[in-house]
């Protein structure tokens, strides 16, 4: 008479069976990314949504400096960019899009931008703890000091965020209401009419 349950009995054919089907299941989840809702403006009764993702398109308030900025990151790597607003860029370092004399003056800037306000590591929203401050070295060595108000909106370097956690593959973006930057660089492109 055979006996039911022979998988118990060899404890090894188990354990392979398990693996297998965990191993299954962590390939499918990752495979449909079930993190990342696709984007959509209007819920089923169709009222508009804010939406905190920019894939495949812009959101409102990161402009078109921004979208270059988040063009010269490798869309592929974990980055978090605290990235200036559209009026940020404009106020803080006198950038208008189609309004500047020289490009590649304009594509220097944006550069230095994004070596001061980029995190080669995913920071969201939820990681910072409210009333702790974090620091983080940017791309191109600044110290960048993280902190979150009462709202859940982040601080960093005394410069408040308007919006949290916008991804773009595995890039996070926090748009900030200023330019995250050293006294240096902050001397160099200070606008004319200050």
């Amino acid at each position: 008479m055979k006996r039911r349950g022979h998988f118990t009995k060899n404890p090894i054919k188990f354990l392979c069976i398990v693996v297998s089907i965990a191993c299954t299941f962590v390939l499918c989840f990752s495979v449909l990314k079930l993190n990342e809702v696709p984007q959509r403006t209007e819920n089923v009764i169709g009222l508009k949504l804010k939406i905190n993702r920019i894939d495949g398109g812009s959101v409102e308030g990161i402009g078109k400096f921004g979208e270059i900025v988040i063009g010269m990151l490798p869309q592929d790597l974990g980055f978090t960019l605290f990235l200036p607003s559209e009026k940020a860029f404009e106020r803080d370092l006198g950038l208008k899009f189609g309004e500047n004399e020289n490009e590649n003056d304009t594509y220097a800037i944006l550069t230095r931008v994004l070596g001061f306000s980029a995190v080669p590591r995913r920071i969201y929203a939820d990681n910072v703890q409210f009333g702790k401050e974090i620091d983080y070295d940017s791309v191109s060595g600044y110290t960048m000091y993280i902190s979150k108000d009462s709202d859940g909106m982040l601080i960093v370097n005394r410069i408040a965020s308007q919006m949290v956690d916008l991804r773009r593959g595995k890039i996070v973006v926090h748009v900030m209401d200023g330019v995250i930057m050293d006294s240096e660089f902050e001397q160099s492109v200070r606008p004319e009419d200050d």
